[in-house]
């Protein structure tokens, strides 16, 4: 480690960490932070606001890697169910068309920053997780929504890195 006195201490920290962020896209994005391993911060943010919090996540530690939720990895948008009128699967279709594109952003912004990212289907994320369960599986002490708990969990795999 460098001298305190040099005045590098933050860069030099900073070079032996890892930040890894799960992101659940949508309208409300959920974004998860695990750092060197450990849940340090769940948020909703908008999803145009990725490229700024990707971009100032670069500062923060040596290496990025980058989990998401991949719609566009999930072939199956309806149920069995023959129930589902013409008007609800067209409102999914478009909701999920929304969320492949913010997919698409988030890969490009990835590779402008060169950070390591990975998409992960929504059937190999696994359900969606209680608040109760989330605490135990965790140990997030805090309140959370769905959308912050998604992130977490589709990036927990990972939360000492990808290779």
């Amino acid at each position: 480690m460098t001298d305190p006195s040099s005045g590098n201490v933050a860069s030099e920290v900073a070079r032996h960490r890892l930040l890894v962020l799960g992101f659940d896209l949508g309208v409300k994005t959920g974004v998860a932070r695990y750092f060197d391993g450990k849940l340090l911060a769940l948020e909703t943010v908008k999803p145009w606001g990725m490229r700024d919090l990707l971009e100032a996540s670069c500062l923060t530690a040596a290496r990025v890697d980058v989990v998401f939720e991949d719609s566009r990895l999930q072939s199956k948008l309806f149920s069995a169910n023959k129930a589902t009128g013409e008007a609800k699967r067209l409102k999914i279709a478009r909701d999920v068309g929304g969320i492949d594109a913010w997919c698409t952003l988030l890969e490009h912004e990835c590779e402008r920053l060169g950070l390591r990212c990975l998409g992960v289907s929504p059937a190999d994320k696994g359900a969606k997780v209680a608040a109760s369960a989330f605490d135990h599986i965790t140990g997030w002490p805090g309140r959370t929504n769905e959308h912050e708990r998604d992130a977490a969990m589709v990036a927990r795999p990972f939360r000492k890195g990808f290779h």
